[in-house]
């Protein structure tokens, strides 16, 4: 059954279509009241519904996210000022440290993800030490995930190594992972995901995707002990 989000993410869709062939603010503030109204708004309840169904699958509370529509372009070349593209995420209150989950919509994509975006220090330290502890138990949990819902390794986050890192062997035979340095996954929603609803739709994504997230909620509890 449809949730009314629907209109959201057609909304969101011809408005990043249009903002995408005229990345100005010349073309952004005359239309700044219909973004709020018509896609801010709504994305921030979209956010509270959500975090409120993946609190009830993971049994952890989460803060929503909505990113802004402003780029940060001090360190870029590309100066275009605001993103293309709706992104959510929600964390667990004590910090990134913790996986999260995210959630993408653009012309070109609809997709929900979960993960760490980017690890350093002990919280890296310790990963990898679950990686080579159990990190069989992870790779059969992103197989399982790619099987069932075609979830895939997303590039978001931190570039892997190119050599596994001290003080484990090349020919380690998790040597692929613990040259990460973040670990996000995610699903393409399917194409008649309106038909039952988005939030249904990303719930099954979630439910999918939840055995990948409690290897990483675990490893990354016992690097906050």
């Amino acid at each position: 059954m449809a949730d009314g989000f629907e209109a959201l993410i057609g909304e969101a869709n011809a408005f990043f279509a249009e903002l995408k062939k005229n990345n100005s603010k010349d073309w952004f503030e005359p239309r700044k009241d219909h973004y709020t109204d018509r896609i801010k708004k709504p994305a921030e309840l979209l956010a509270d519904v959500m975090g409120d169904e993946l609190g009830r699958i993971t049994g952890s509370s989460f803060k929503p996210k909505l990113f802004r529509i402003y780029r940060d372009v001090r360190f870029s070349k590309d100066k275009t000022p605001y993103n293309t593209h709706l992104h959510l995420s929600w964390f667990p209150p004590e910090g990134e440290a913790r996986p999260g989950w995210f959630f993408g919509s653009a012309p070109d994509y609809l997709l929900l993800g979960c993960g760490v975006p980017g690890l350093k220090g002990a919280d890296l330290t310790r990963f990898r030490a679950a990686i080579d502890r159990d990190g069989a138990a992870l790779q059969a949990s992103l197989t399982e995930a790619g099987r069932t819902c075609g979830a895939e390794l997303s590039g978001w986050g931190a570039e892997p190594l190119k050599r596994v890192p001290k003080p484990y062997d090349e020919g380690h035979p998790n040597a692929e992972l613990l040259k990460r340095k973040s670990l996000v996954l995610h699903a393409d929603l399917p194409q008649d995901w309106a038909k039952a609803g988005l939030i249904a739709a990303l719930r099954a994504r979630a439910e999918a995707m939840l055995p990948v997230w409690r290897w990483l909620d675990e490893a990354m509890r016992t690097a906050m002990v």
